[in-house]
């Protein structure tokens, strides 16, 4: 039987503006037959991410640079079709790095079986990377303690509303960053924060000092630029700041200039530290249950934004920059 899938490419470099339609083709390509110990895979969800930009510019040194005509590089849940002494079962649920395609053929080196009694979604957003970002980034970088207040930038975003329940959970004080009043109402009323600043409404520095008064103990920064530097401001005597994401950065595509306000680290005595989640990788499954038992508690809750049909994967993708998205932002195909 022969299988042609489809694939997006990447077809441009978005260095120093926003992503175009431009930047990505559209193709057919005619796929082999899987061969011993492959199977040929179906993608059922793609999920995306901030850090796709960054793939796409190759500016992340972390991973293998991405080339004109490159398959998009990205996360999906794929079934298996067919076989051929595999990894997996037909049948089975898998999930991993992908790529834009609605079908391919593969050994599973990088991907995982579906073992969750939750929607197999999760596994690309609370259960995927957004989850364990959130649980590495504030809890091996962070280290919070029990009273300590937490501020978070981006926090209306898939990995920022899970930084501040996981806060809760550790016994803190949440506070969250956002932009309108929506998503500073979705913060409080379901996310769990005590606190939410809308920094569309100005002076960002004013509503932090008056949300956390006594200082931040734990920054989790998903924006960098100014709001960064308004939250430095603001540190508490020991803090720790966490590096995660820099958003303000995306449609421009140089990072963000430094922080004015970096000296108040030598001030507070306090500490400031980036991150790669891959880093622990190892404990990914210890992670995953524990976020699930989170879940199941009902302590973590999660939303997902789900769109549809493969031909929408690059708008899909601009809606992580343009602010459209809520949560953890997904293609069904």
């Amino acid at each position: 039987m022969t299988i042609v899938a489809r694939q997006w490419l990447l077809n441009g470099h978005p260095r120093g503006r926003g992503i175009l339609d431009s930047d990505f083709k559209l193709v057919e390509t005619e796929l082999r037959d899987p061969g011993p110990g492959e199977m040929l895979l179906k993608t059922r969800w793609l999920g995306f991410d901030p850090a796709q930009k960054g793939w796409m510019e190759n500016i992340a040194d972390y991973v293998a640079p991405m080339a004109i005509g490159d398959v998009m590089r990205g996360s999906g849940i794929c079934e298996v079709l067919e076989s051929n002494g595999g990894r997996f079962s037909k049948g089975d649920l898998v999930f991993g790095t992908t790529g834009w395609t609605d079908h391919l053929v593969s050994d599973g080196a990088e991907l995982t079986r579906i073992e969750t009694d939750l929607s197999p979604t999760a596994v690309l957003s609370v259960l995927g990377t957004t989850g364990v970002t959130a649980y590495c980034g504030l809890f091996k970088v962070g280290k919070p303690v029990a009273g300590d207040t937490v501020l978070v930038s981006g926090a209306a975003g898939a990995t920022g509303s899970i930084v501040g329940q996981l806060a809760k959970i550790a016994g803190c004080r949440a506070v969250g960053i956002a932009g309108g009043a929506d998503k500073c109402k979705w913060l409080v009323e379901e996310a769990g924060y005590d606190a939410a600043i809308d920094y569309k409404a100005g002076d960002v520095r004013r509503q932090i000092k008056e949300h956390c008064p006594n200082g931040v103990d734990v920054i989790f920064d998903n924006v960098g630029g100014a709001i960064l530097n308004d939250m430095l401001a603001q540190i508490a005597t020991g803090a720790r700041v966490v590096i995660c994401g820099g958003i303000s950065r995306y449609e421009t595509g140089s990072l963000p200039a430094g922080p004015q306000n970096y000296f108040n680290l030598v001030f507070r005595r306090a500490s400031m530290a980036g991150f790669i989640v891959l880093d622990w990788a190892p404990e990914f499954p210890a992670i995953r249950k524990r976020l699930e038992g989170f879940v199941r508690d009902g302590h973590l809750a999660y939303r997902e934004d789900i769109q549809h049909g493969f031909e929408n994967a690059p708008t899909t993708l601009k809606r992580l920059f343009t602010g459209d998205n809520r949560g953890k932002q997904l293609l069904q195909i």
